[in-house]
């Protein structure tokens, strides 16, 4: 079988998805028969309208899900060359997004690749200056090589659009039972282990969120104390903070000119983001109430 004979399927991980899962399902119709819902137990009509245009499902309990084993369970469920992973608001913003987004595996160019995130029409500036931060409009292709010019950038991904080559996956054990970030740590396990990554630009999605202060917070906590778990990420790259300021000096040079009413929200919200980062790596290995008090994933930590 050569590369460009591979089958593929497609996940979408939903939990009271009825105000975007139709919208998603009419984007990717013609993959109809590549589609397997994996719902956390909805209490909306997620899984009615999912029966209404045929496609397969997987229902879970919502306090079994868990960002990796979900994921796994869902990819052998498919049992496919290629697997494409998306969550249910992220919307296509073009027809092809799927050919485009498996094109560097089907070609042998890369193992994984995921897709260009844009907001959603209407979001306010710090709803959308992190998406044209993180996602520029030209593709990349990453490797090991690659790791001491870009820094922690190197293993950036998102499976909010994402492809993973299932037997790469497979060789560095598949995802495992995290508390969030199974993206990241997949991306540095398969660059590590001398796979590519493909940033797919031409494949666009619409994906932002309207976080508040305290989600900010509790997002920032779990992705440090994630981080923390994963020391030998940090012995590769070193620490994100580097990133983080070089982030916060293109917002001040967008909002300085521009948006100075803007100023004491992006210090404020820089701040709390920054005090939920380093409080992860602080809290890391402590006692689990605690932890689960500032963590964004209540229920991961009832079952740990």
């Amino acid at each position: 079988m050569g590369l460009i004979d591979m089958d593929y399927g497609i996940v979408i991980l939903t939990y009271n998805a009825e105000k975007t899962i139709g919208i998603l399902i009419e984007k990717l119709l013609k993959h109809k028969d590549k589609i397997l819902i994996v719902d956390s137990s909805s209490s909306d009509q997620t899984i009615d309208i999912v029966k209404s245009y045929g496609i397969k499902y997987h229902i879970i309990d919502k306090k079994v899900f868990n960002h990796g084993l979900t994921r796994e369970k869902a990819r052998k469920i498919l049992n496919t060359d290629i697997v494409v992973f998306m969550t249910q608001d992220a919307i296509p913003a073009n027809d092809d997004l799927i050919p485009k987004l498996i094109q560097p595996i089907l070609e042998g160019k890369a193992h994984y690749s995921y897709a260009r995130q844009i907001p959603h029409k209407g979001a306010g500036f710090f709803e959308a200056f992190p998406r044209y931060y993180n996602y520029p409009e030209e593709s990349q292709i990453r490797s090991k090589d690659d790791i001491n010019k870009y820094g922690v950038y190197a293993f950036f991904s998102s499976d909010s659009c994402s492809a993973y080559l299932n037997s790469a996956l497979d060789s560095i054990g598949g995802f495992g039972d995290v508390l969030t970030s199974e993206d990241y740590i997949a991306s540095a396990k398969l660059i590590e282990s001398g796979y590519k990554i493909a940033y797919v630009a031409e494949a666009i999605v619409f994906h932002s969120h309207n976080y508040s202060l305290i989600e900010e917070f509790k997002r920032y906590f779990d992705t440090a104390y994630i981080r923390a778990q994963n020391p030998w990420i940090q012995e590769l790259v070193g620490h994100a903070e580097k990133r983080g300021l070089d982030f916060f000096k293109c917002m001040l040079k967008e909002i300085i000119p521009w948006k100075i009413h803007l100023l004491p929200y992006a210090i404020i919200s820089t701040f709390v983001k920054l005090l939920g980062y380093r409080l992860g790596f602080l809290l890391y290995g402590k006692n689990k109430n605690i932890v689960k008090y500032f963590s964004s994933q209540r229920y991961y930590w009832e079952n740990h």
